[in-house]
């Protein structure tokens, strides 16, 4: 039995990094508790201890699902799909902005679990409120909990995890954009988060400078895929009037997706349902994860196909050669439909 195994368990596990033959499984574990106050020996505020673990996996086989068990007891068992290779029939579901109204969160990851175990879950960011705070991961990842333990999670990063250590530590991020294959798909996660990447502007700006180089060589390199779909959590176009403007460096990308056949993108930060069409590429805002709903007042023209501020999820199977997006209500309903071909 590990050394491990009676350590308190706030965490996961859940596997990332999913990909043909080799995954990586991760859990957190509680160290111990630190306390703050304004006098000796009063607690003011109190914050858990955390500490990731993980084991990684290689070799195993593709399109094959494991089971695990890191603690040698029930709640350290789960189980994932390895990336199929080669054409292959499969689901994800993408939703974000799971930061706080934590009953709404927990709706909502119950709305995908009864929608079906997809075989992996894309988070379009802002998972917590303050990602610096290590006494909201734990109410994260319990809410989580049930269907992280069976799927395999890629998150990107949001605003409000404050670029924190704890986010990279608690996801074994090395760098916060990264792309994998699934089946004859190609996904893209970016960090648009350009904010918090440093202090100052010349370092903000070389970063962007990086990854803007980083995502031309990727997408160039992937066009043989069927589908290529882009994930961040700051949106290039939104219906929100008072954030319209807000993302110029995201905006400025989109010439090149189209450009790159780039055949939707996924983002969150408005918190809010938005379906938008501009030559070609399909533009999905899915930020109804339980932060506090955002008006749709101001759609922009000629490029919009659905806007609704309400809580759901958005689901993507994929068949063959042609791939259906779905967005769901907590109720079931279907909020939208896209069709989507090579």
């Amino acid at each position: 039995m590990p050394a491990w195994s009676a350590d308190k368990l706030l965490g996961g596990p859940f596997v990332v990094h999913a990909g043909q033959r080799s995954a990586t499984v991760v859990w957190i574990l509680k160290d111990g508790e630190a306390t703050l106050g304004t006098e000796p020996g009063k607690a003011d505020k109190t914050a858990p201890v955390l500490r990731a673990e993980k084991t990684s996996y290689t070799g195993i086989q593709p399109g094959t699902t494991y089971y695990y068990d890191v603690l040698g007891r029930d709640e350290g068992r789960g189980s994932f799909k390895t990336a199929p290779s080669g054409p292959a029939d499969f689901q994800f579901v993408v939703y974000g902005d799971t930061r706080t109204r934590h009953d709404m969160h927990r709706r909502v990851v119950a709305a995908v679990i009864k929608h079906g175990i997809p075989d992996f879950v894309m988070h379009t960011g802002d998972l917590v409120a303050n990602g610096a705070d290590s006494a909201q991961w734990p109410v994260f990842f319990d809410i989580e909990r049930e269907l992280l333990s069976k799927t395999a999670f890629f998150p990107s990063l949001g605003n409000h995890e404050r670029n924190d250590r704890q986010f990279y530590d608690f996801f074994d991020v090395t760098t916060p954009y990264y792309s994998f294959d699934w089946g004859q798909a190609h996904f893209i996660v970016l960090n648009s988060d350009i904010g918090n990447v440093a202090t100052s502007q010349a370092a903000r700006e070389s970063f962007w400078s990086e990854q803007v180089r980083w995502l031309e060589e990727d997408l160039a390199k992937s066009q043989k895929a069927d589908f290529r779909f882009v994930t961040a959590h700051h949106p290039p176009i939104t219906a929100v009037a008072r954030r319209q403007g807000d993302n110029p460096q995201m905006t400025a990308l989109i010439p090149l997706f189209e450009k790159e056949h780039v055949t939707a993108g996924f983002f969150g930060h408005d918190h809010n349902y938005q379906h938008y069409l501009k030559n070609g590429v399909h533009y999905v805002i899915t930020g109804g994860g339980g932060a506090p709903l955002y008006d749709v007042d101001t759609p922009p023209a000629g490029i919009t196909q659905k806007v609704i501020s309400t809580e759901h999820f958005v689901s993507v199977k994929v068949t063959g050669k042609s791939a259906h997006i779905e967005a769901f209500a907590l109720d079931g309903s279907v909020l939208d439909r896209i069709d989507l071909k090579p």
